[in-house]
């Protein structure tokens, strides 16, 4: 039996991986950090009481910013492969702790990938490493972006991440190690963090449609992402780490939409065409922007970022042409799929409501 260790266990991309290393028969641990409240939900169908029999997931309290927790963990567990995960990811919260962003995003991964190259002298066996890396890293670079894009990142998030990426690779040239970069695309899904601006749109949307929201606050509606479903780019990330030869790949679906698109787009799903009104801010900072008789979202300046990214497109042939990969959902079947799934918790929530 294989075993794999995953941190970041708790969040959205590990979820969906953890989910795909135990379909293949994997022994999966998990690293997770201590919390004063629950934070397992996205998890919590896979995992059972430590008591019980054939427990399909164990999970670890460790810290990216804690060498010690996790030379432990790898010591206790012994993993044939490890999937990074763990990060401070809010791209516009890194403005605002820039400096936890870069230890525990950037210093963070040389961590983990020195106490997996200590582990692998002491074990004598080949661990395979890999990175979550981020099309954030390209910042103002032009699109499409390839693996051989120049980096030019536009946040301290990215900044961390772009750290990251050429640790992973220094261990891979110094070491002979197998390390991986996956620079994976905007991956959504119904289990994304409601900050995050595609479920802060669907979460939004479909509770304005059962009139428990007035209104959607939103930033830049003219950023441009590749938005593709955290389901199959996890599909992408084991492809690499079984492949011979360790390298980095762009994972993404190859085609762009803003953010204003996004938003058409969810409204119009749930019957409620959108029309623009302004094309600038007014003196307090906002836009309305209309559906039928009464304005429903507004643009606030506060949450513009400090420096913003413009357009992210990936392009993924090289995943395609090695990996034999390629997405099965594109951003319209993504958004229905988001938009099926809040619905039913909007539903539930008046239920519970009335």
């Amino acid at each position: 039996m294989i075993t794999a260790l995953v941190s970041g266990a708790t969040g959205q991309t590990a979820s969906y991986m953890i989910e795909l290393l135990l379909n293949k028969g994997y022994e999966v641990h998990g690293i997770i950090r201590r919390a004063s409240t629950f934070n397992t939900e996205r998890i919590d169908h896979l995992y059972h009481d430590q008591h019980e029999d054939g427990l399909p997931l164990t999970l670890h309290y460790g810290d990216l910013s804690d060498t010690s927790s996790l030379r432990s963990i790898i010591e206790k567990t012994k993993p044939d492969e490890i999937f990074n995960f763990a990060a401070q990811s809010h791209v516009k919260v890194s403005f605002e702790i820039p400096e936890y962003t870069a230890d525990v995003t950037g210093l963070g991964v040389l961590r983990i990938l020195d106490a997996a190259r200590i582990a692998e002298d002491r074990f004598g066996k080949r661990i395979k490493f890999y990175q979550a890396a981020s099309s954030e890293m390209f910042g103002s670079a032009a699109p499409p972006q390839s693996e051989t894009t120049p980096f030019h990142p536009r946040s301290p998030y990215a900044c961390a991440k772009v750290y990251g990426y050429w640790q992973t690779v220094n261990y891979r040239e110094a070491y002979d190690m197998f390390t991986c970069n996956g620079i994976l695309f905007n991956h959504e899904s119904e289990r994304r963090h409601g900050t995050f601006v595609t479920r802060k749109i669907t979460r939004a949307a479909t509770r304005i449609k059962l009139s428990l929201q007035n209104k959607l606050y939103l930033g830049n509606l003219d950023a441009s992402r590749d938005w593709g479903f955290a389901g199959d780019y996890c599909e992408a990330i084991w492809l690499m780490m079984q492949h011979d030869k360790p390298d980095d790949y762009v994972i993404a679906t190859g085609e762009s939409y803003s953010v204003r698109e996004f938003v058409e787009y969810v409204f119009k799903v749930l019957d409620m065409p959108i029309h623009w009104r302004g094309s600038g801010l007014d003196e307090k900072g906002y836009i309305d922007v209309w559906t039928g008789e009464e304005a429903v979202i507004e643009v606030d300046k506060k949450y513009f970022r400090p420096s913003d990214v413009n357009s992210l497109c990936g392009d993924p042939s090289k995943a395609k042409r090695i990996l034999g990969w390629k997405p099965k959902t594109d951003m319209h079947q993504l958004a229905d799929m988001m938009v099926e799934a809040d619905m039913k918790l909007a539903r539930a929530e008046k239920k519970l409501k009335e």
